[in-house]
């Protein structure tokens, strides 16, 4: 079974910073690819960033690439999302998932993740 608690939330003025993190309960945590997601009111949650099993290998979505930096510790099964430059249009609940590793893919899609924490609220105030 997998359980997923994201902390580090909360409300900063734009341009600050902030790191999320995600705590995993897994056997096998460096068998997953974990992501981070995010969803605004109003709006379908929507891919941020996916690092692999190593940690080696991520991805971001475009508005946040330069900005936040996703990474992972497999020692203590946690997976980390900092994020620098903070804008209004970055305020959504943000959410961390899991999904068991294919070889050579970063999904980037809800539908591709089993796994998703409860989430933990990121405002930005302008």
């Amino acid at each position: 079974q997998v359980h997923l608690v994201e902390s580090g939330g909360g409300l900063v003025q734009a341009g600050g910073s902030l790191r999320l993190s995600c705590a995993a309960s897994i056997n096998t945590f460096s068998n997953y690819v974990m992501a981070w997601f995010r969803q605004a009111p109003g709006k379908e949650r929507e891919f941020v960033a996916v690092v692999d099993m190593s940690g080696r290998s991520t991805y971001y979505t475009d508005s946040v690439k330069g900005r936040f930096t996703i990474s992972r510790d497999n020692a203590k099964n946690t997976v980390d999302l900092r994020m620098n430059s903070l804008k209004p249009e970055d305020t959504a609940l943000y959410y961390c998932a899991a999904a068991i590793a294919r070889l050579g893919v970063l999904p980037k899609y809800t539908r591709e993740y089993g796994y998703w924490g409860q989430g933990t609220q990121v405002a930005v105030s302008s």
